[in-house]
């Protein structure tokens, strides 16, 4: 039987762990905050203590068992936090998130403080550091709507296509209707943040009104 401090120095440091990722998702504003973060770390170790005293009361060569299907629970609460917002998949880095945090537990309930807090500081180096590299490298394109709404849309069609072609960026579905008194040029692209912003100066001028959404793209 493990003493009561070590178990709860064990329990704390899950605890601790769990809440350092869990504030980052909440400056974020992004699911799996401070708390979620705190329960299931701790949650995780607890686990990983309990099945290692049942087993040595039961004798049980296998210590590992109920520790093994904390990561098929945790695999479900991860999947409640994908979700699909505006045509785009979401929530992806959060259940990874909680399923690095859920290791970091079972990592402290097995006494790894060392291991667990390296994996800790790792998992916020990927959270904080890697976010702003992927978005000066731009690398998560986008699947967008543009509208461009123009007094004449004969002009604007040739603009429109030589302004992307510029920037080697596809046009999809492409229309042009009325509305109301405005000429409707819309169609689909898949285009990264800093083309966005690039491609909107480019396009919108005086007379011309821009909007800019995302969609989901259509197979088939």
């Amino acid at each position: 039987m493990l003493p009561l401090s070590t178990i709860v120095a064990r329990l704390a440091w899950a605890a601790l762990l769990g809440s350092i990722i869990g504030v980052e998702r909440n400056i974020r504003r992004r699911p799996a905050g401070m708390r979620t973060g705190f329960c299931i770390s701790m949650g995780a170790a607890l686990f990983t203590i309990v099945s290692v005293v049942l087993a040595q009361r039961t004798g049980d060569t296998s210590p590992t068992r109920i520790a093994s299907n904390i990561v098929q629970g945790i695999g479900f609460l991860g999947a409640g936090v994908i979700l699909r917002e505006r045509g785009n998949v979401v929530g992806l880095t959060t259940a990874a998130t909680i399923f690095a945090i859920a290791a970091m537990g079972m990592a402290s309930g097995g006494g790894l403080y060392a291991i667990s807090g390296i994996a800790c500081a790792l998992t916020l180096f990927a959270l904080i550091v890697l976010f702003y590299v992927e978005d000066w490298l731009n690398l998560k394109p986008r699947y967008m709507l543009f509208r461009i709404f123009s007094d004449r849309a004969d002009n604007m069609v040739g603009d429109v296509h030589r302004i992307f072609a510029q920037f080697d960026v596809a046009i999809d579905n492409f229309q042009v209707s009325m509305a109301g008194d405005k000429n409707l040029i819309q169609f689909d692209a898949e285009v990264t943040t800093r083309q966005q912003e690039t491609l909107l100066a480019a396009v919108c001028k005086p007379g011309v009104t821009c909007e800019m959404v995302p969609v989901e793209r259509q197979n088939g």
